[in-house]
């Protein structure tokens, strides 16, 4: 706490109980509690205003990398140029019959999705 030991914290109370007097102490003491609270305030205040200010920032660069990386896939796919229509494309070359790993969406030889009878539904 900024450095303050507790022998140093205890001088501090000790020669403020001698100069104060016990009577005023709990009066200074609360004072001085609401000055630390403000101060405290101000610290926190000034602390979220840097974050914001960072923040911010990161948006601001955040948008820009946006804005150049839609200005670069716009330019490489105008929206006027002529696509071809992805439902009338050739399908996917099927694998090859050896293939130990067929590509996942293939087709296998069983099409009827009903267990054999051996093997019943739980």
């Amino acid at each position: 706490m900024f450095g303050v030991d507790s022998v140093e914290l205890l001088i501090v109370a000790v020669l403020a109980l001698l100069f104060i007097g016990p009577k005023d102490l709990p009066h200074v003491m609360l004072k001085v509690g609401r000055w630390v609270g403000k101060v405290r305030g101000y610290a926190r205040h000034f602390t979220s205003g840097i974050e914001n200010v960072m923040r911010e920032a990161e948006l601001e660069e955040m948008e820009r990398k946006w804005r150049l990386d839609n200005e670069r896939i716009m330019a490489s796919h105008p929206p006027d140029a002529d696509y071809p229509d992805p439902q009338l494309a050739a399908p996917p070359p099927a694998p090859p019959e050896d293939d130990p790993h067929p590509r996942p969406g293939f087709a296998d030889d069983d099409e009827d999705p009903t267990p054999p009878p051996e093997r019943p539904l739980p």
